[in-house]
């Protein structure tokens, strides 16, 4: 089914963008929740004619996303984690440590922005991508260091 976005939406596109999705996904989530409508004739003209104001809402989105991107490169995470033979860790560290890492620090970002290709299973410093916008990727460093033992 052809729908029209209301919203950006990471996974299909930008604001007043044409895609493709399932019938059900879009009766189901995306027309209830106001973030596309049904690609008509009619349809289309209502958006072509309110495309200046997505294009305004698109750069400063986009705007938004530099300015974020700029306070969180020099972003820094310290995770601690058990260890044995030195470097190899117990568990793995996960999206889901990296964003508590990162709310104790109050800095806010979405889990599923966090562009960790695999686990991290050995301890180190690794440069980790940050989704912010559709072209905006800084790297954050997440610093993976051995728990200390206690006796």
């Amino acid at each position: 089914m052809k729908v029209i976005l209301k919203e950006t939406i990471d996974t299909l596109g930008i604001v007043g963008s044409e895609c493709n999705v399932a019938p059900g996904y879009a009766r189901n989530y995306l027309f209830p929740q106001g973030k596309a409508i049904e690609a008509t004739p009619q349809n289309r003209k209502i958006i072509e004619q309110a495309r200046l104001k997505f294009e305004l809402q698109i750069a400063k989105e986009k705007k938004l996303a530099q300015e974020m991107a700029e306070k969180v490169k020099n972003i820094e995470c310290t995770i601690k984690a058990k260890v044995f033979e030195e470097v190899r860790l117990y568990g793995s560290v996960t999206t889901h440590d990296i964003k508590a890492a990162l709310d104790a620090q109050n800095v806010t970002i979405e889990r599923r922005s966090i562009l960790l290709a695999e686990p991290i299973k050995l301890a180190g410093e690794y440069k980790v991508p940050v989704r912010l916008y559709k072209d905006v990727e800084p790297e954050i460093t997440v610093k993976v260091v051995p728990e200390e033992k206690t006796a």
